[in-house]
């Protein structure tokens, strides 16, 4: 958990504090091959967590309508502040495209993790919920 900083703003902190309040996905902490369900409030990405950084994304019809590999920076709030490989509800997906550069997500609405059982359940047909994102 997050302490606050006499040496950070107040805007900061707030938005800091903030960020472990409404939940995320910590990328250091998931498993390669883990599989998030990103939306945002304008598209529904698929994320595929590949380890150091990387990850498969799809979702975007002009940036990632099929899966491309690309490197997870982290969440911002709109600003310069990077959150490094977190992804954060209520913050913007930041990540470098190999050929579009920098591109940086609306916010974040919800993010849910798909289980390898789920996804085998999905691939014979069967629907399946989301494990939530604490």
């Amino acid at each position: 958990m997050f302490h606050t900083s006499p040496y950070l703003s107040d805007l900061i902190n707030h938005n800091m504090v903030q960020s472990e309040i409404e939940g995320g996905v910590h990328l250091n902490q998931a498993a390669p091959e883990s599989v998030f369900e990103i939306r945002t409030q304008n598209h529904r990405y698929t994320l595929v967590h590949k380890g150091e950084g990387q990850a498969l994304i799809s979702g975007h019809p002009t940036f990632c309508p099929e899966p491309v590999l690309v490197h997870v920076l982290g969440s911002t709030w709109g600003g310069t502040m990077l959150k490094m490989r977190y992804i954060g509800r209520g913050m913007r997906l930041e990540f470098e495209h190999p050929e579009h550069r920098s591109i940086v997500t609306s916010p974040i609405l919800d993010i849910q993790e798909r289980r390898a059982a789920q996804d085998a359940t999905r691939q014979a047909g069967c629907p399946v919920a989301p494990h939530p994102i604490s």
